[in-house]
């Protein structure tokens, strides 16, 4: 096979590989590109985030300021100095926890505080639309145009949570859930024979069979697909009204979404009860971006693995490789606790500290371990976060991202025992000892 090639846009030559691997006009190091690169992913992951958090109405200068510092600095022939650029993405996870805080503000003093919530899997008799995405703007905004028409509402992949919100719950005919992470759209999409509704990232070129009666909105925008500017869903519901009724094809499992940090630190006496008395042994937080590879299994197959006296807490699409399993609960604490999508990540970070300071510990003396699956912009952004408040021993997979040579690796190893994730059952046995 032909080797790769890429244009660098560092020093305007052709370069091999993933990323920069020669020393160019510019005169950067692979090393110096690469950490470029994975700072204009955190500014990504960071600008979806705060584009969210726009769209209802709560800004942040100092976020904005921070923003345009760090592109800058990767601009060509700015910023040379690796130590620097390490830096600057300690600081950028530093303000995409600070981004994230912003988001879940937003969401909770709009929609409310999530609560557990059970989601119904499959469809009821009637006009339909699937949503997609991470929107609950355009969400919110469908559901109030569609009360009163008949016309049922689905969530797909990362909408799941909105089942939790109260003021997005409260619509009856926000029906259920379809589908699981955003990869299967295609196969989901053909299958679903309602009208679709894109409101956010993780959109796939659609296919011939349904791309006439998609839609996208806010940054979405696909080929042949009609765009939809601001919140004006009239066309969305007239292709919905003339198009099949679903069938009543009710699904074999029931979901449970909405844990927020309100819901589990009312549990906090209990848990630190069963934890002193050994009922509750670990805590395992696993979650994070899927992707359509075989190596993701890996995650189904750990959380079958783990021992009862263990809880799990996860969120962003990589919930789907197991939140149909039916982990049961230890003296009424659910076994399974689903914190929300990727956006709601900042609920994870205020739970383990929480836990910390329950248990008057560091949060790296927590009987807690991270196991993160990877794919995009939003994993690197979350990652750096984490990194920013020294969490140690985190484990991910299923490879490193394309930005990491071995010189970045050998930092994340010795600075923060990053590790790579290997078989399921020595994973787990490495981690409870």
């Amino acid at each position: 096979m032909e080797e790769l090639k890429m244009f660098c846009y560092q020093c305007s030559q052709t370069a091999r590989g993933t990323g920069c691997t020669i020393k160019g006009v510019c005169g950067k190091e692979p090393t110096v590109a690469r950490l470029q690169d994975n700072l204009i992913y955190i500014i990504k992951g960071m600008s979806a985030y705060l584009y969210h958090a726009r769209e209802l109405g709560f800004t942040d200068a100092e976020i904005d300021v921070f923003l345009e510092r760090a592109l800058y600095a990767t601009f060509t022939n700015v910023n040379f100095n690796v130590e620097d650029l390490v830096n600057l993405a300690i600081e950028a996870g530093k303000m995409n926890l600070k981004t994230m805080i912003l988001l879940k503000e937003a969401h909770i003093k709009t929609y409310g505080e999530p609560e557990p919530t059970k989601v119904q899997i499959g469809t009821v008799k009637g006009p339909g639309i699937l949503v997609t995405g991470h929107g609950l703007k355009a969400l919110g905004e469908l559901l109030k145009q569609t009360e009163g028409t008949g016309i049922n509402v689905y969530t797909h992949s990362e909408m799941l949570p909105a089942h939790g919100y109260p003021e997005l719950k409260k619509y009856k005919h926000l029906a259920g859930n379809l589908g699981k992470a955003w990869f299967d759209q295609k196969k989901l999409f053909t299958e679903f024979p309602g009208a679709i509704l894109v409101t956010s990232n993780c959109a796939l070129i659609p296919k011939e069979e349904y791309k006439d009666r998609m839609f996208t909105t806010g940054p979405v925008s696909l080929p042949e697909v009609k765009h939809i500017d601001g919140y004006d869903f009239t066309s969305v519901i007239e292709k919905a009204k003339s198009l099949p009724e679903l069938e009543e094809k009710p699904g074999d499992i029931v979901l449970t979404t909405g844990f927020s940090k309100s819901v589990i630190l009312s549990l906090a006496g209990k848990i630190k009860e069963l934890v002193e008395s050994g009922k509750i042994r670990h805590f395992f937080l696993v979650g994070g971006c899927d992707a359509p590879i075989k190596k993701d299994e890996y995650y189904r197959e750990f959380v079958k693995l783990l021992p009862k006296d263990t809880i799990v807490l996860t969120l962003a699409c990589g919930k789907f490789r197991f939140n149909d399993l039916d982990l049961g609960d230890i003296e009424g604490i659910p076994r399974l606790i689903d914190l929300g999508q990727c956006n709601d990540s900042i609920v994870a970070v205020d739970i383990a500290v929480a836990l910390a300071d329950l248990f008057g510990v560091g949060v790296n003396e927590l009987p807690l371990s991270i196991i993160l699956m990877w794919m995009e912009q939003k994993a690197v952004a979350i990652l750096w976060s984490l990194l920013s408040l020294n969490i140690k021993g985190m484990y991910l997979g299923p490879i490193l991202p394309a930005w990491v040579n071995d010189d970045i690796l050998n930092v994340l190893q010795e600075n923060y025992d990053i590790k790579l994730i290997g078989e399921p059952e020595e994973d787990i046995k490495n981690i409870l000892g």
